[in-house]
């Protein structure tokens, strides 16, 4: 995988594995796996869908990659049962030609004790199915599907220890072509604006990941993300829990009991969050304080800009995309948010506007903007 989308993908592969105090016994801990998560029995909550565009010839090689977590049981090792988790990966690919139509792939996994020591591990067995389509909507546009299904048996009565123990946990996808470009469901480009609108998804959502402009690789989360998401460099490593911030769990881990801790020691992957946090030093723990970072200049008052409205929140970011604009003002609201004032260029009242009139003077983010080269129109 692409070095720059691997952290992204573990980072939503591993999302609310174990929350902090990260001990099994807290309460937010006794029923896990919910981001991404497929229900055993093949019915509601059972599947996942992600439809994006992709501008390619029909020899371009499509590679699809389903990852989730397949959880299991820990036992004995003198502490209370725990719930862990393996990491499973079911793949295919070819080229956009073969796939046209569909093709199905079923994969399972068989139960798997895994003694050590006093400790038994052990999974209940799973089995799915993965779906991958390309329809050609218009020359080299086409329409990828993917559709991921958990098609293990439950029985009538099982518990929610058992469903849990069948659930595909954290399930995503990432799609990547050789040959190809996918576009962004979250801010398409206007040729390919009804096309993406017609686009499906069901409990993921697309968005382009890698190096920013690369268009190669999407990733389907079930958590809600930017196009070209970043993991923060500062980060020192995997916390679980990508709504908090690393300093204060950090902080939090310090201040747990003894007892705590060693409750803490008994998964694998939460005594490596211990021990990197015992282990940082004062200046590393001072470093995670946050850092201030801008992706890009800010245009300033006089810069001739083209609107791109991102949200498409309301009639008038329909209207304005694709117009020029004029900046007239850089303003800051309350919580130290950028927006700049612009006046449309064919806009009759644009001196109004100029003159801070209401219903002449709009206001965009700057990653709104593309800034205009001198002369252009």
């Amino acid at each position: 995988m692409n070095p720059a989308v691997e952290p992204i993908a573990r980072a939503v592969l591993y999302e609310g594995y174990v929350l902090y105090p990260y001990r099994a016994s807290a309460v937010k801990n006794r029923h896990r796996w919910s981001p991404g998560g497929l229900a055993p029995g093949g019915g509601i909550g059972s599947s996942l869908r992600t439809e994006c565009l992709l501008v390619a010839d029909e020899a371009a090689e499509l590679s699809v990659r389903v990852r989730f977590l397949h959880p299991l049981l820990r036992a004995g090792g003198g502490r209370p049962p725990a719930h862990e988790a393996s990491e499973r990966e079911v793949g295919l690919s070819g080229a956009l030609r073969e796939l046209a139509g569909s093709r199905r792939m079923p994969f399972g996994y068989a139960p798997a004790p895994e003694p050590d020591g006093d400790t038994r591990r052990s999974h209940d067995a799973v089995d799915g199915e993965v779906g991958v389509s390309a329809v050609q909507l218009a020359g080299r546009v086409w329409r990828v599907a993917v559709r991921v299904t958990n098609l293990t048996l439950l029985e009538p009565g099982a518990g929610r220890e058992t469903e849990s123990l069948r659930t595909l946990a954290s399930a995503h996808v990432v799609l990547h072509v050789r040959g190809g470009a996918f576009a962004s469901l979250t801010d398409p480009p206007d040729d390919l604006r009804l096309f993406a609108d017609r686009c499906r998804n069901e409990g993921v959502w697309p968005v382009l990941v890698g190096e920013p402009g690369c268009r190669d690789t999407v990733l389907a989360s079930p958590i809600i993300l930017p196009d070209y998401p970043r993991v923060a460099p500062e980060s020192p490593g995997d916390f679980f829990d990508g709504t908090e911030i690393d300093e204060m769990l950090a902080l939090r881990v310090l201040t747990l009991t003894d007892a705590e801790k060693g409750e803490m020691a008994g998964d694998p992957r939460t005594r490596t969050i211990l021990e990197r946090v015992e282990r940082l030093s004062a200046s590393a723990l001072a470093g995670l304080h946050g850092a201030v970072r801008s992706s890009r200049a800010v245009p300033a008052p006089g810069d001739r800009v083209r609107l791109r409205p991102g949200g498409r929140a309301d009639a008038l970011d329909v209207l304005l995309a694709g117009r020029t604009a004029t900046v007239v003002a850089v303003e800051t609201d309350f919580e130290g948010g950028t927006h700049l004032a612009v006046t449309v260029d064919d806009d009759p009242g644009r001196d109004l506007g100029a003159a801070a009139q209401a219903g002449h003077r709009f206001f965009f983010r700057p990653e709104e903007v593309e800034r205009l080269a001198e002369g252009a129109s």
